[in-house]
């Protein structure tokens, strides 16, 4: 049960923070040599993973299901927001160190 409320608490720490105004909150989540799959493209370092998140647009996350272990946990959320095809299902799929930083993100339809 334990597991559970941690991976279901670092979900709504992640969805949260990726939210809030204060930006340097979410980066603070990822390790320095991350890797980020989205939309087709990969994001590999701390300084692409800020480029590539300065392009997302505004949106609000309604987290469905979170799953997994500490150091690897999968979320499905609703994604709204004003983009193509709002809103949309994307599963997030988190690789994460010992630290609890994340090392991997995974983003799919």
């Amino acid at each position: 049960m334990q597991d559970i409320q941690n991976i279901q608490d670092f979900a709504k720490e992640y969805f949260g923070a990726a939210l809030d105004p204060d930006r340097e909150r979410y980066f603070s989540l990822f390790g320095d040599e991350v890797v980020v799959h989205d939309d087709g493209r990969r994001h590999q370092g701390l300084t692409a993973v800020r480029r590539w998140r300065a392009e997302v647009p505004s949106v609000r996350y309604a987290l469905r299901l979170v799953t997994g272990t500490a150091i690897a946990c999968k979320a499905v959320a609703e994604v709204s927001g004003d983009f193509p095809g709002s809103p949309v299902t994307l599963r997030f799929a988190f690789t994460r160190d010992a630290r609890g930083k994340i090392t991997q993100l995974d983003i799919t339809p």
